[in-house]
């Protein structure tokens, strides 16, 4: 779990550095809905959830259908690994400028 935190955190400082609106979603309490991804985040009027994962790390079933459901939704959801933070980074980057393709964004991140 130590290895995870440490990812989100590292997470977190990016989007700060990019001037996003995020909130760290803790789905553990008695009101809160379970699956929601761990980062719920705001980049450029753009709705992003981002379930971290460390990168031996497994999403839930209901972690992955909600990262359905929001991309469903017309919002960007995807499960993000250490391996994939550079893209990440890119896919952000692209998000503040508004120069992305919906249809170019890796399967693994609909």
């Amino acid at each position: 779990m130590a290895a995870e935190k440490l990812f989100e955190n590292k997470i977190k400082t990016f989007l700060q550095s990019r001037g996003a609106w995020f909130v760290k979603y803790w789905a553990g309490a008695q009101y809160t809905k379970s699956g929601v991804p761990d980062i719920l985040a705001c980049v450029n009027g753009y709705f992003v959830g981002i379930e971290v994962k460390a990168q031996n790390g497994k999403p839930s079933e209901i972690q992955l259908y909600n990262v359905r459901k929001i991309n469903a939704a017309g919002g960007f959801a995807f499960v993000l690994y250490p391996s994939k933070f550079e893209e990440f980074k890119s896919f952000v980057d692209g998000l503040r400028i508004d120069s992305y393709n919906r249809d170019e964004i890796p399967e693994i991140w609909r």
